[in-house]
């Protein structure tokens, strides 16, 4: 499969009044046509900054790209580098919303409670496929309907607040697919959702997915959605990437004591187990983090020169990348 996004050394800093806060830092990853990469980590890694970034989303000031490439492979020709267009201009407008569209993590949030969800999934198909408000309307329960939301052409009038938290993610989710999109990043898609939602929703996702020949990049701090989904996994600590694999080799060897963690923490209904293990202590201050491995004063193989080197992310099996000293 050929490439329809290639990141290269993606740095996204913030600069405050205390000091400069590294969301990401040095993060390389391809998305491939047709293709799922599962973004995995913690709270505060730098997934949705990194989802940001190519959505040209980063808030400005404090934040900005500091340094890096976005290449997107636009309709299969030459690629077009992100990090040097304009966010608000005319070129970045028409790509954002249209041949990469975002499921923003809060779908209660992410709706204007003012306007009906028919208006707000019609404005993007108005603004980037040229058609009337009637077209846009028929596609609207046409893509209400395909997410399997019931009586499309009575919900098409009502408002956010007149429909459960799994539906409203059903909208989100129509809206993001209205344009047919290249690339779908979706942002936690499942997060405030109860279990059986959350199935239905990936089932979902997933469907539309192979109906539509996207790419998507898929973001979770959740393994099992992870193992659900994805083809490529990246896992995130501090804004760096510190494994990289295919997903069965991910689940089947993970090699990062990080990742290793996220897997002991994870409840199983097939193995005995007393007690989870979870990873101990806490993610650092980002305003002062450690001069090697971020993740050394958590690590329980740590030695000395992960105090003092961060470790390069190399392949240590066949298409398998850590950020290790361990293999060394």
């Amino acid at each position: 499969m050929s490439a329809l996004i290639e990141v290269t050394d993606l740095k996204t800093y913030f600069y405050t009044e205390d000091g400069v806060v590294k969301a990401v830092d040095g993060v390389d990853f391809t998305i491939e046509h047709e293709k799922t990469l599962g973004v995995v980590g913690e709270s505060g890694c730098g997934k949705s900054q990194t989802a940001l970034s190519i959505m040209g989303l980063i808030p400005t000031p404090p934040g900005k790209i500091a340094a890096g490439t976005i290449k997107y492979y636009r309709n299969g020709g030459q690629p077009v580098d992100l990090v040097k267009l304009n966010p608000k201009g005319k070129e970045y407008r028409s790509i954002r919303g249209n041949e990469i569209a975002m499921i923003f993590q809060e779908p209660m949030t992410s709706l204007n409670p003012v306007y009906t969800i028919g208006d707000q999934i019609m404005e993007a198909i108005v603004l980037h496929q040229k058609v009337n408000k009637k077209e846009a309307r028929d596609r609207a329960i046409k893509m209400l309907k395909a997410v399997g939301i019931s009586l499309p052409e009575q919900r098409v009038d009502e408002y956010p607040h007149q429909m459960s938290g799994g539906m409203r993610q059903r909208v989100m989710i129509a809206m993001a697919l209205s344009c047919n999109p290249q690339l779908l990043v979706a942002d936690e898609p499942t997060t405030a959702l109860d279990v059986t939602i959350q199935a239905q929703i990936l089932e979902l996702i997933k469907s539309l997915q192979d109906e539509f020949h996207m790419a998507m990049m898929m973001i979770t701090h959740n393994l099992g959605v992870i193992a659900e989904t994805a083809d490529d996994v990246i896992v995130m600590y501090m804004g760096k990437v510190v494994e990289q694999a295919k997903a069965t080799d991910i689940f089947h060897d993970p090699l990062h004591p990080y990742t290793q963690g996220l897997m002991e923490s994870i409840p199983a209904l097939t193995k005995k187990k007393d007690r989870l293990k979870p990873i101990k202590g806490v993610v650092p201050d980002p305003y002062n983090l450690p001069k090697g491995c971020p993740f050394e004063p958590r690590c329980p193989h740590a030695m000395d020169i992960c105090r003092e080197q961060m470790p390069p992310l190399k392949d240590y099996k066949p298409n398998h990348k850590a950020a290790c000293w361990l293999y060394e």
